[in-house]
């Protein structure tokens, strides 16, 4: 268990700064703009999303977390997410924090209706 910690032991506390830092970094002017260009070249195509919106979020992620002690590479960003799922049950903030950043370069997941259930809003 150890392993997973030699990179960036980072407490709750810090990964939520940390993971702040790297949501405030996709808002820089210049990072949506490469973010939007990104989107803009992938046309909702799930394919073209992975070749050209993941590489720009995975780069604008390992410019903020190089600074905790991760890798600065895809490895990096794979232990920093991994760090952030381990405190989302933990703590609702990071968890909210987390589908806030997923949100910022994952395209919206949408399911098939399954008519409304409870909360679901009713036809009439």
């Amino acid at each position: 268990m150890a392993a997973s910690a030699q990179a960036a032991a980072l407490s709750a506390e810090q990964a939520k700064a940390v993971l702040a830092e790297v949501i405030k970094a996709f808002g820089a002017p210049e990072n949506a703009q490469r973010m939007e260009e990104a989107r803009d070249n992938a046309c909702n195509d799930m394919g073209k999303m992975l070749q050209f919106l993941l590489p720009v979020a995975t780069q604008i992620q390992q410019d903020v977390i190089k600074a905790y002690g991760f890798s600065n590479d895809g490895e990096g960003v794979l232990k920093f997410a991994r760090l952030i799922k381990s405190y989302e049950s933990q703590d609702p903030e990071i968890a909210s924090m987390s589908g806030k950043l997923k949100a910022m370069f994952l395209p919206p997941m949408t399911l098939p209706p399954h008519g409304a259930g409870p909360g679901g809003v009713a036809a009439s």
